[in-house]
């Protein structure tokens, strides 16, 4: 039992190694096929050959499963953490949509997109990117909060200006959401924006709120990357960080 543990929770090991770059290709694979099944007039033995693959390799990440349950000394944590859930996510839509005749149960297997995030559990830039987002939870949490304010303000302000204008675009508040949007995040599709002197006036100041919105985010998750890697270097689990790391570092 310790031996498949630490080939199968530790990739410091020839074994290990090649545990993890089996499964990563494996998921390449589920995805590349799930891709190909979207183009149109594929023929009938190629959806067969399609099927066949995608039964080989939800067989496998089933047993992988399974086997994690079996060796993880707490199970219960396991099945509810971030990589139990993505992990069960990744398999569950096969087992709903196998003989099952009901189009809203299919719905279930757009879910085999979680796929792509099991690949977090094999690569230790995204691990360390995951114990980022998990040092700056607190201030992403607030910029979000923020962040919705100010689309809300937005809308507002552009309905005042633009409505009696622009009566077709910027019928309520909820309309002028998507305005705000694309111009907070300094998209500016074009397909909206004001023609009034005050509403352009409004539109620029938004635009220069919007170049923090951008920056921010990246700002945190970069001073939180950098702290994530120390706390890497130390060998410090991430159940150890305390608040204090979030406000003292971010």
């Amino acid at each position: 039992m310790k031996t498949l543990r630490k080939i199968i929770e530790e990739s410091d090991t020839t074994a290990g190694r090649v545990f993890d770059l089996s499964i990563q290709f494996l998921i390449v694979i589920s995805l590349v096929t799930f891709s190909i099944e979207t183009l149109p007039d594929l023929s009938d033995q190629a959806r067969t050959w399609l099927r066949w693959i995608e039964i080989a390799t939800v067989s496998i990440f089933t047993v992988e499963y399974i086997t994690r349950f079996i060796v993880a000394e707490r199970k219960v944590e396991f099945v509810t953490s971030f990589f139990g859930v993505i992990d069960l996510l990744s398999i569950l839509p096969f087992y709903f949509s196998t003989g099952v005749d009901l189009r809203s149960v299919r719905a279930f297997r757009l879910l085999r997109l979680f796929r792509i995030f099991k690949l977090v559990r094999y690569s230790k830039a995204m691990r360390r990117f995951h114990r980022a987002l998990h040092i700056a939870r607190e201030e992403l949490i607030l910029y979000l909060f923020v962040t919705f304010i100010l689309l809300y303000l937005a809308s507002v302000g552009i309905y005042f200006f633009e409505h009696k204008a622009q009566p077709d675009t910027f019928t309520s508040v909820f309309h002028s959401m998507w305005w705000a949007a694309v111009t907070l995040t300094t998209v500016g599709y074009g397909d909206v924006y004001p023609v009034t002197v005050g509403g352009r006036i409004f539109t620029f100041g938004v635009l220069l709120v919007g170049l923090g919105v951008v920056s921010v985010p990246a700002g945190l998750v970069a001073s939180a990357l950098s702290k994530a890697r120390e706390l890497e270097d130390q060998n410090v689990p991430k159940d150890k960080i305390s608040a204090g790391d979030n406000h003292g570092n971010c």
